[in-house]
């Protein structure tokens, strides 16, 4: 589950999961949510693999949203249907890419970078918790 909010001139996510799989998982369905309306649907166009290093659970979700914004600002392909496996090495995630289709898809903003501030990959009793600020 992910929310947006308001963060001065800028936007946040906040996700909560019950494990780090699926709190990285919706963290990319946030980060696309943020960008487009309606969610990516449709026939994918390819199925794309990411394989990021790290051991830190809150530079592994910034660079894994880094890493879904620069495809989609190089490619213009959007994501979802992710399958994301967490381990004390790192992420490995496949995900569904579809085409920036304008006649499909409304872009809501321009999401300018991911940031380090108020970046955050916590668990709590209900499980996991994520914050991140983007430069909208």
């Amino acid at each position: 589950m992910f929310e947006l909010f308001e963060h001065t001139a800028d936007l946040g996510l906040r996700v909560r999961a019950d494990d780090r799989n699926g709190l990285f998982r919706d963290a990319g369905r946030g980060l696309f949510a943020m960008i487009v309306e309606p969610a990516p649907h449709g026939e994918p166009v390819e199925r794309r693999t990411f394989s990021i290093d790290g051991d830190r659970d809150d530079f592994l979700l910034f660079d894994w949203l880094n890493e879904l914004l620069y495809v989609f600002e190089t490619e213009r392909k959007l994501f979802g249907d992710f399958e994301v496996s967490i381990s004390d090495r790192g992420l490995e995630a496949r995900g569904s890419a579809f085409e920036l289709d304008l006649r499909s898809y409304r872009l809501l903003r321009e999401v300018k970078a991911i940031t380090y501030h108020g970046l955050k990959v916590e668990r709590t009793q209900d499980g996991w918790l994520a914050e991140v600020i983007v430069d909208i």
